[in-house]
């Protein structure tokens, strides 16, 4: 009986061994398929436009085709509810931004925690926000539409992406400080809101340069400050909030990469790796920086250490400007 226990605890321990052994060659195979890299967000905006650029590069290194698809909805809850569904096998990931982060503290109830069903990969990118009015408001100054906007309460309106979203944050925090009232559109994604600021639908837009700057170069927006320390080298004319007269705006924007909780730390430090080598690529950075955008490099420990320091912040800044979603 001895024996046969002996023998029967060997046997275990070689399926374990075996178990493992398939599990790392999987992991070293990796990616041996292709991959779905989704973003939470509809088509025609900034995320969208960097996830194709890093889909395209990460196909072209590991010759397995990486797909990009939009699931947008419930501000960008219905994308990420389904990440955190998906097999934590490496090919579901998805890019998104700081609504993550945001999230949590506008919806108590979300189908998913911030933290702990998801498994960060690295950030992609860091932006700072741009403010445009359409060229029929009459400000071509940030203090002639400060107080363009004190002379008649509500009746400018600005559109966002969505109700609680990074660029709705942006702007609350614009009035806060400025003491100005503007009546909130929200759309379902940065596109369908630019669309209509373009056409003259809604007066202004705070949102990243990515999406802004090809618009503001051809006059079809004018831009009146942006956010951040110094000026972009891809909008040289446009004066930071602090060179305009206002300082101490400081909401940055970043975007990064989620995998599903679980996901084999291999194949995390795997697509981190390749991720790093992407951004560090000379078009990839001239492709950024000319649309206003920063390659923010760091590792899946940096990355989940801001996410939860960002998580601190955001609920003491909605707080502070007692910002509430909108119908």
């Amino acid at each position: 009986m001895k024996a046969f226990n002996i023998m029967v605890v060997r046997m275990a321990a070689a399926a374990a061994l075996i178990a493992v052994a398939g599990a790392a060659a999987a992991q070293q195979a990796y990616p041996n398929k292709p991959i779905r890299m989704t973003t939470p967000y509809a088509p025609g905006g900034s995320t969208t436009i960097l996830a194709r650029m890093v889909a395209q590069k990460l196909t072209e290194s590991w010759g397995q085709q990486v797909i990009v698809e939009n699931r947008p909805g419930g501000n960008t809850v219905i994308g990420t509810e389904s990440l955190a569904k998906s097999a934590p096998d490496g090919y579901t990931i998805m890019l998104t931004s700081n609504i993550h982060v945001i999230n949590p503290n506008l919806f108590p109830n979300l189908p998913y925690d911030p933290v702990r069903d998801f498994a960060p990969i690295g950030t992609v990118s860091r932006i700072e926000f741009v403010l445009v009015v359409h060229p029929s408001v009459p400000a071509n100054t940030l203090q002639e539409f400060i107080a363009l906007a004190k002379s008649s309460p509500g009746k400018l309106n600005y559109a966002t992406s969505g109700s609680g979203g990074a660029g709705h944050l942006a702007t609350e925090m614009f009035s806060v400080m400025t003491g100005v009232k503007m009546q909130h559109i929200p759309y379902k994604g940065g596109g369908a809101a630019l669309i209509d600021l373009i056409g003259g639908q809604v007066d202004l837009g705070f949102a990243v340069p990515l999406e802004f700057t090809p618009h503001i170069k051809s006059g079809k927006l004018r831009a009146l400050a942006i956010s951040g320390e110094a000026r972009l080298p891809s909008l040289p004319d446009v004066p930071t909030f602090t060179e305009a007269g206002l300082p101490g705006l400081d909401i940055a924007f970043w975007q990064g990469i989620l995998a599903p909780a679980g996901t084999p730390k291999a194949i995390i430090d795997k697509l981190s790796a390749e991720l790093a080598r992407i951004l560090a690529m000379p078009d990839i950075r001239e492709k950024l920086v000319f649309q206003g955008v920063q390659p923010y490099i760091n590792t899946p420990e940096q990355f989940a250490s801001l996410i939860k320091a960002d998580l601190a912040k955001f609920a003491k800044l909605i707080k502070t400007a007692n910002i509430r979603l909108e119908n």
